[in-house]
């Protein structure tokens, strides 16, 4: 077993890490499904504390075992859904494995594939911590349905298959949010701290589509994060860090990276309009940042991406 507290970017690297089998999951899209009754064998099982940097989807059919989220506890019965989204410290433990199926994504991916601005139709997203939600037998019917489409389409070699994939997380979304979170706002949701970073999350989120719409072309610093939530800077640093595992700047790279790469898809863009679009004064001070997190150039990624092109 690893050390506690693992810090993982993919669910690839988390089963790495805990010793068990990734033959059956992708990592180059940065979305996986699959069952767990094909990874866990030796039950009972509980894994060591980590905090993941992926959403997920855990559809259970039939299952016993707990789910640890921070400082709750929850037990995992059949015919639920359960949603985690990225950065909480969480333990898992399976006691009964009999037809439970994972999906995890990275926010690029949803961008990439579902939609660049997912979070205005699916909030839900942006939720903290959220208790496991029972279905009626009709609904997991319908939800299984769609899982087993994925399924699939991710071990199939179709020319479109991430754009499949992505049409169909979006109807996975769509009936998940009907059943459970129509009305549904995670900025009312938790304690204070829950609330501070649920704003934030907002926070980013929207300058980023400011700045893709051109309605600013300024970047914003932590200091700017703190001002719109009237915070010190040291405490909404010392919040974040501690209720997702990164820090502010890290959000403000990840969140940055993702977004030049949705730029760079469009061949219509320059790198240089796409720098400028991004906050940056100078395109080497962008070509720089975007490799230092990517460990790629933008050249060498659009090169990539529209040779990979059918």
């Amino acid at each position: 077993m690893a050390n506690s507290n693992i810090n993982v970017r993919t669910l690839r690297k988390l089963y790495q890490q805990l010793g068990l089998s990734i033959d059956y999951l992708e990592e180059e899209s940065g979305f996986t499904i699959h069952y767990l009754e094909q990874t866990f064998k030796d039950l009972p099982f509980r894994s060591e504390p980590f905090r993941p940097n992926y959403f997920s989807f855990l559809f259970i059919k039939s299952a016993l075992g707990y789910y640890t989220i921070d400082d709750q506890r929850f037990e995992v019965t059949s015919d639920t859904v359960y949603f985690t989204n990225p950065g909480n410290y969480r333990i898992f433990e399976w006691e009964k494995l009999e037809h439970t199926c994972l999906i995890t994504f990275g926010e690029g991916f949803l961008k990439e594939y579902v939609h660049d601005d997912v979070y205005r139709d699916f909030s839900f997203l942006l939720s903290e911590t959220i208790a496991p939600r029972v279905l009626t037998k009709d609904q997991f019917a319908q939800i299984e349905e769609l899982y087993t489409l994925i399924n699939r389409e991710y071990k199939g070699h179709s020319l479109y298959k991430n754009k499949i994939i992505g049409a169909l997380v979006i109807a996975l979304l769509l009936k998940i949010k009907e059943y459970f979170f129509q009305d549904y706002n995670p900025i009312y949701e938790g304690n204070r701290s829950s609330q501070i970073v649920k704003n934030f999350k907002l926070n980013i989120e929207q300058h980023f589509r400011d700045l893709m719409s051109g309605k600013t072309n300024t970047q914003l610093r932590v200091q700017d994060y703190a001002d719109l939530q009237s915070l010190h800077v040291n405490y909404l640093s010392s919040v974040i860090s501690s209720k997702t595992g990164k820090t502010i700047s890290s959000w403000i790279a990840d969140k940055t990276a993702t977004e030049a790469k949705v730029l760079l898809q469009d061949n219509g863009l320059s790198i240089k309009e796409i720098a400028a679009r991004l906050g940056f004064l100078e395109t080497p001070h962008f070509s720089n940042y975007f490799k230092k997190y990517t460990s790629i150039s933008p050249v060498e990624y659009r090169k990539q991406y529209f040779g990979k092109l059918p």
